[in-house]
């Protein structure tokens, strides 16, 4: 039973926090929808050596702790990415966090990797993959370093680690605005340090490597955006994340909580993030896989992203404002805008706006 919709308006009275971990209670009672059609086979593609029915999946923020990916699977997701999540429990900056801008379609948070720690997520997910009836379906984790770390690079290699095996694929968060030095990281040196020890945390033994994706901010520079290209193909990463929240303000009005501190994500930051994934496709020279996040409300959107270099998309922030019934929407229109470019598949229009 689908309650979503007439939860709606309540829900958007409740502070964000409480409405969003009332969601995740309603989500793990089943209360979430379930899609009983197959995804039109246009959608599908294989990326990692995984093979995804659609291209949409809920990014990483929405399920911190891995409570709900299979109920978001159900929903019509192709994946769902858990976390961020980081070695230790931690609480996160002060209350309130979260904040809505309904007449910009967007969101604020500076939450602060706030989740339940490697531990509580490991056992969810080791449990997701028991018994009789073991779960299936792509579930990624997304890993982050604590706050107070002394050594942030050995929080990512113990992330690798703790979920080698359990994770469908990973990524690596150090793009977010709210924990203090985090996008340091995406200095040339830093990264490169970062990614090798981190793709050397895999367990070897396997056949095919676990996935490892990286997830950058869309606040970067040219010559920024130049270096984790140059790093990312040099190590040989699995794909990029296009992109975080951003810091920027740029065409917010002032209102209630425009002034809030913290990553802006929602409308106003497509064309931003849109722009960023288009350089980095071409920069990457479109050998690399990238997934594209931020301001999808749509399927145009979706489209957009796709044709600008995105094999994958992501979107969580107009899920707060449309509901789930925006998933199965996004797809329908997706999948007509492939048909009516003559694309067959998903692949074939990937990176069409973009000349190499």
């Amino acid at each position: 039973m689908d309650l979503f919709p007439l939860a709606r308006p309540f829900m958007s009275l409740l502070d964000p926090e409480t409405a969003h971990r009332l969601t995740i209670r309603a989500l793990r009672l089943g209360l979430g929808p379930r899609q009983d059609e197959p995804d039109p086979a246009s959608l599908a593609i294989d990326l990692f050596g995984l093979h995804f029915e659609n291209p949409l999946g809920i990014a990483a923020g929405f399920d911190k702790n891995g409570e709900v990916p299979d109920a978001m699977l159900a929903m019509g997701m192709g994946f769902a990415e858990a976390g961020t999540v980081t070695p230790r429990p931690q609480p996160g900056n002060p209350r309130p966090r979260v904040f809505r801008l309904p007449l910009h379609r967007a969101v604020i948070n500076r939450l602060g990797f706030n989740n339940e720690g490697h531990e509580a997520l490991h056992k969810r997910l080791a449990a997701r993959r028991k018994g009789a009836y073991p779960r299936t379906g792509i579930v990624g984790v997304n890993i982050g370093a604590n706050k107070d770390s002394a050594d942030r690079i050995a929080d990512y290699e113990e992330g690798i680690r703790a979920f080698d095996g359990l994770a469908s694929y990973f990524t690596v968060n150090i793009s977010s605005p709210n924990t203090p030095g985090l996008r340091a990281l995406q200095g040339k040196d830093e990264l490169a340090e970062l990614v090798s020890r981190v793709l050397a945390a895999r367990r070897t033994r396997r056949v095919r490597p676990t996935p490892v994706l990286l997830k950058i901010a869309p606040d970067l520079a040219d010559e920024e955006l130049a270096d984790i290209a140059e790093v990312a193909l040099e190590q040989g990463l699995d794909g990029l994340i296009v992109s975080n929240t951003t810091i920027a303000r740029e065409g917010l009005v002032s209102g209630l909580h425009a002034h809030e501190t913290g990553g802006l994500s929602g409308a106003p930051l497509f064309t931003m993030s849109t722009e960023v994934l288009r350089e980095m496709y071409r920069l990457t020279q479109g050998r690399l896989p990238i997934v594209g996040v931020g301001g999808i409300g749509s399927g145009d959107d979706a489209y957009l992203k796709i044709r600008a270099g995105a094999s994958l998309v992501q979107l969580y922030s107009a899920l707060t404002y449309d509901g789930p019934a925006l998933v199965a929407r996004i797809k329908r229109d997706l999948a007509a805008h492939l048909a009516a470019d003559g694309f067959a598949h998903l692949k074939d229009a990937v990176g069409a706006d973009v000349k190499l």
